[in-house]
């Protein structure tokens, strides 16, 4: 399964990003990805048990702060990685809104092979 909320027309909840900011195991897990990683690495890299590792990738996914893609290999061991799905999160009170809170992500730009795999999917989607 490929995940990228990024890419989703909705803003995530602000309660949803904020709760998946408040741990500290999942901020370990986001500082620690400099480059997209696997669940194991994440676990090893950051001294968190792979069952919690995979509880915290599950909750930033949903937050829209990871995008999840999956490495397609010949013997059929595909390796799902995780990389980080945005440069800057900024909250901040929307005053139009009254008074509530709002969320901002400022994304990267994808890369050339996101781009392809974006069109490839819409391909396979259209067939």
């Amino acid at each position: 399964m490929v995940r990228d909320p990024s890419r989703e027309e909705t803003s995530p909840d602000v309660a949803e990003v904020l709760d998946a900011l408040s741990d500290e195991a999942a901020r370990r897990i986001v500082a620690a990805l400099s480059e997209p990683k696997t669940a194991s690495e994440l676990s090893e890299e950051c001294d968190v048990p792979l069952s919690t590792t995979y509880r915290k990738l599950e909750k930033l996914t949903d937050a829209s702060l990871l995008n999840e893609s999956t490495d397609i290999r010949r013997d059929g061991q595909h390796t799902t990685r995780y990389n980080v799905a945005f440069e800057e999160v900024v909250v901040s009170i929307d005053e139009a809104d009254g008074r509530e809170l709002a969320v901002e992500f400022e994304r990267p730009e994808p890369t050339r092979d996101e781009r392809l795999a974006d069109l490839w999917s819409e391909l396979r989607e259209e067939t």
